[in-house]
């Protein structure tokens, strides 16, 4: 008789894989499209053979524009978006509260302290001198937040309650330091609204570091959260350790945030919005919503990034604002819906 143990999804969760691995496929193009329009639209737009001239031939008048400009505006996109969805779903899975988002529960409120606190008093200004302001001020909202939520009893509103209060204290002191240090608030106003447009090429070859580090965690964490979901007794029947998961999980989180935050300011509800779409075509897998989520979520970062660029020429809004504006919506429909449909959704 087999002893094989159950599978970790349960049945009623499982989706067909053949269709599931097609709609990874028409996600990776769908990223594709977001960098190509990412690569060619902006202040000189460029039409695609220009861009595709721009991108491989040194000689192309659009080069410079491709490679000293949009290029790692580009990547650093896809890296952040990257970071903040998969963040955003693991903390989902890890909470069990389908509202929970990185910026929402003040994960980014507390890189953005940090990072502030340091621009101000230490006279910080180099991605070098944010990344670790930025990963301590994540970690200790995360480790804080999962105290006051109640720990191994944390229930889905504990945690939006806690995050809540964090979020409003932490962004009113960045503002306060703001207000009262006026020399250093021109170089934090672009940042703490969210940008890419001073992307540069060692910011990008810095945060990838991080970013590949979290990803790789959270995908290998994908079998133990799926067991959690089932019941803690149930996850060490199966062979999971709940209490080092959870210590994986804020470990992922605070390394995809901080990177993310230090490099391009707190942008909320990339972590909200994507898991949500990702899960009515993935189920509740994490297997499967893991890396759709790292695909989808860079190309909705692109393509704000994009649409910031296009609705306020010549000049441009930040993609945190256009994020704001698009997901503030999108976060009063999940809130009204009852919380059963969207878990299940």
């Amino acid at each position: 008789m087999s002893t094989r143990p159950p599978p970790l999804t349960p049945p009623a969760e499982r989706k067909p894989g053949g269709r599931r691995a097609a709609g990874l496929v028409g996600a990776l193009l769908l990223l594709l499209a977001a960098a190509a329009l990412s690569l060619a639209v902006g202040a000189k737009p460029l039409s695609p053979g220009e861009a595709w001239d721009g991108l491989f031939h040194a000689d192309s008048a659009a080069y410079p524009i491709v490679h000293d400009m949009r290029l790692p505006r580009t990547v650093l996109g896809l890296l952040a978006g990257l970071a903040l969805g998969l963040a955003g779903a693991v903390m989902q899975a890890l909470t069990r509260n389908p509202l929970a988002d990185p910026g929402l529960l003040g994960i980014n409120a507390g890189a953005a302290a940090a990072v502030v606190s340091a621009i101000s008093f230490l006279g910080v200004t180099s991605f070098t001198g944010f990344v670790w302001f930025a990963f301590a001020g994540a970690g200790s909202v995360a480790v804080l937040l999962y105290a006051i939520g109640g720990g191994s009893g944390a229930t889905p509103v504990r945690l939006v309650l806690a995050g809540a209060a964090l979020n409003a204290a932490l962004f009113s002191y960045v503002s306060a330091v703001q207000l009262l240090d006026t020399a250093s608030l021109d170089r934090m106003r672009f940042w703490t609204v969210g940008s890419l447009a001073s992307a540069q090429d060692y910011t990008v070859v810095r945060v990838a570091p991080f970013v590949v580090a979290g990803l790789v965690i959270a995908l290998l964490l994908a079998r133990p959260l799926n067991a959690m979901a089932m019941g803690e007794d149930a996850a060490r029947a199966l062979g999971a350790d709940p209490g080092r998961a959870r210590v994986a999980a804020i470990i992922a989180i605070t390394l995809l945030c901080g990177a993310a935050t230090a490099a391009c300011g707190p942008i909320v509800f990339v972590g909200l919005m994507v898991p949500h779409l990702v899960r009515a075509l993935t189920g509740s897998d994490l297997r499967w919503l893991f890396p759709y989520c790292a695909v989808l979520s860079p190309a909705l970062m692109l393509a704000a990034d994009v649409l910031g660029r296009v609705v306020a020429r010549p000049s441009e809004l930040q993609v945190g604002i256009v994020m704001v504006v698009a997901g503030g919506p999108l976060f009063l429909y999940f809130v009204r819906r009852p919380l059963g449909r969207t878990a299940a959704s």
